[in-house]
Formats: C-alpha cells, structure tokens, sequence
C-alpha cells in the first residue's frame, strides 16, 4: 500500500505561482512513476505530469514551459512548480502514483487562480 498526501494549494492571482507537494509513504520501493493530474470543476481528471525512477517527465501541452516537476532522491515527495498560472489552471489537484498495475491517490489539493 501506497499512502499519498497533498500540499500546498490555495488562492492566487493570474499570473502568479504556486508550489504543491505531495509525501509518499508506505510501500515506495513499488512506486515505478509518480504524477499529478486535476480535476477542474464538471470536466474529467486529467493528467498534468508525471516523472518516473529514471527521471523522464511528461507534461501536458497545456502547462508546458509553465509546470515543473520533481522528485527527491529519496522518492517519498513529488512537487509540482506551477508559473504563470490562469484561470483555466483552477482545479482540484490530485497526486497520484503508480505501482504494479495498481494507481494509488491522494486526496487532492484545491488551486484557485482569479483573474
């Protein structure tokens, strides 16, 4: 079992940063990727990225060059660096890691971005 939980959401304005972090705990050595996806208000979770063991991340396009994320060489914390934020970034933001088939999730972080 994997236990996840998210930081660091909140109020910002247009243009602004943000910084979420999520700590892993339990059975990390089965962690093979670890992301963040969101889930903005009567749309379908989406991915935002994801970095693996090795390091390779993906983004989607739509935060490309804005979004940044990372991992500690320990494994047990993802952050996610947020820039130039929007008001189409405003979602609940959901750490997520997968292991062995199986993806596990935290409980998510709201981000709110005003315009």
């Amino acid at each position: 079992q994997v236990q996840l939980v998210e930081s660091g959401g909140g109020l910002v304005e247009a243009g602004g940063s943000l910084r979420l972090s999520c700590a892993a705990s339990g059975s990390i050595f089965r962690i093979t990727v670890l992301g963040w996806y969101r889930q903005a208000p009567g749309k379908q979770r989406e991915l935002v990225a994801t970095i693996t063991r090795g390091g390779n991340t993906n983004y989607t396009d739509s935060v490309k060059g804005r979004f940044t994320i990372s991992r500690d060489n320990d494994w047990n914390t993802v952050n996610l660096q947020m820039d130039s934020l929007n008001p189409e970034d405003t979602a609940d933001y959901y750490c997520n890691a997968y292991s062995y088939d199986t993806n596990y999730w935290g409980q998510g972080t709201q981000v709110t971005v005003s315009s």
